[in-house]
């Protein structure tokens, strides 16, 4: 195990878990721990311990396995964590098993699920965005309402059947508060959506040409939309700093320096993730749609990232499950961080694809980029 940082008594001390498969591989395992880990420093808390299972299958009661998961008490007692973490996402049956099983020793259990959407809930903004967490958390309770029954059952005791009906009137009052809930939240989310669509609409009757900028989250999206538009949004060094949707604008001049030009629109939103929820990408559907509605997509890559090719293929499973048709173009960010093996490599294997390279922090490669939009919309 990995030796205990020094952290305050009052502060959240987490212990993570992952459970894979036997033939993950080592480097991937500990990325997967590392993206947790970052995860859990977003919201603010402390990961103090961290371990793993290798089964092909998890336990269908506990999701981990009686003999790891003895240990897992045993440490975490002995070092003080409050919290344990579950780097998948786990079914409610799961997750009331486990939350019943460290109940005793006042330690608290929550999955990947639990985690994104709390960060979520932590940047959210604007009115929009807090509605969009809202109706994702509304989706991942719902399921988990057969454990809170058995929970409230347990309260009312399951010696009578007068309790029992008490404890099945109360699951029925939360199923029923919750649908209420998530109909007035996703009728409200209708109204904004509306608005966007009249929005993209006057853009296109205006002929306004719109690039989205979408990635992996963290790899400088935001902060290539500052340095093209002087938007000033917040960049910050942290996953999912973005919720909403930013656009700024950009003024190109024609070649000719005549004084015409055109008004370039760039759009960025929300950043991707490995596993992204699916109540999460129903739940921002309409923030997303910023970007699937532009003329082209802006694929913005952290080209130092050891897990590139993954994170490629992530973003483009995302993009064409909510239904991305317009070309896209592989922006590697950070070539600064990168040596010349590392640039030769990437320009070989994406060699067959449209590709700009540029380092925002060091401005390169930023004119090549706006002279590419200059060209691209010119055609259009």
């Amino acid at each position: 195990m990995n030796n205990i940082p020094t952290v305050k008594e009052s502060q959240t001390k987490v212990f993570l878990v992952d459970i894979v498969s036997k033939t993950t591989d080592k480097t991937l395992l500990e990325d997967r721990m590392s993206e947790l880990e970052n995860l859990v420093s977003t919201f603010g808390w402390l990961v103090i311990l961290k371990t793993y299972q290798k089964r092909d299958n998890p336990d269908l009661t506990m999701y981990i396995w009686k003999g790891k998961l003895e240990e897992i008490m045993t440490e975490m007692q002995a070092c003080g964590a409050n919290l344990l973490i579950v780097g998948n996402i786990l079914k409610p049956r799961q997750i009331y098993h486990l939350s019943e099983k460290f109940r005793p020793l006042g330690i608290q259990v929550r999955d990947r699920m639990d985690l994104i959407l709390k960060i979520f809930d932590k940047h959210a903004e604007s009115t929009e965005a807090k509605m969009q967490v809202d109706l994702a958390a509304i989706n991942h309770m719902g399921p988990r309402i057969f454990g809170m029954g058995i929970e409230l059952g347990r309260q009312g005791g399951w010696g009578s059947g007068a309790m029992r009906g008490l404890g099945e009137t109360n699951t029925e009052i939360m199923k029923r508060h919750l649908k209420e809930k998530k109909l007035k939240i996703v009728r409200n989310l209708e109204e904004y959506e509306r608005m966007r669509m009249l929005h993209r609409q006057s853009r296109i009757k205006k002929w306004l040409p719109v690039v989205g900028i979408v990635g992996y989250t963290n790899a400088g999206k935001s902060s290539l939309l500052n340095a093209l538009t002087k938007k000033w949004i917040l960049a910050e060094n942290k996953l999912f700093a973005t919720l909403g949707t930013n656009v700024g604008k950009l003024f190109l001049m024609n070649d000719d320096n005549s004084g015409r030009g055109k008004e370039i629109l760039f759009s960025d939103t929300i950043g991707f993730i490995r596993d992204l929820p699916p109540q999460l990408i129903q739940a921002f559907k309409s923030t997303l749609e910023d970007s699937i509605e532009s003329d082209v997509l802006f694929h913005v890559v952290d080209a130092s990232d050891p897990f590139v090719d993954e994170r490629i293929n992530i973003v483009n499973e995302i993009l064409d499950s909510i239904g991305a048709k317009q070309p896209r173009v592989l922006v590697f960010n950070k070539l600064d961080l990168c040596n010349q093996v590392i640039l030769a490599q990437l320009k070989h294997r994406y060699d067959d694809q449209e590709c700009l390279r540029i380092s925002v922090v060091q401005e390169k490669g930023l004119e090549e980029l706006k002279e590419w939009v200059r060209n691209f919309f010119s055609k259009k």
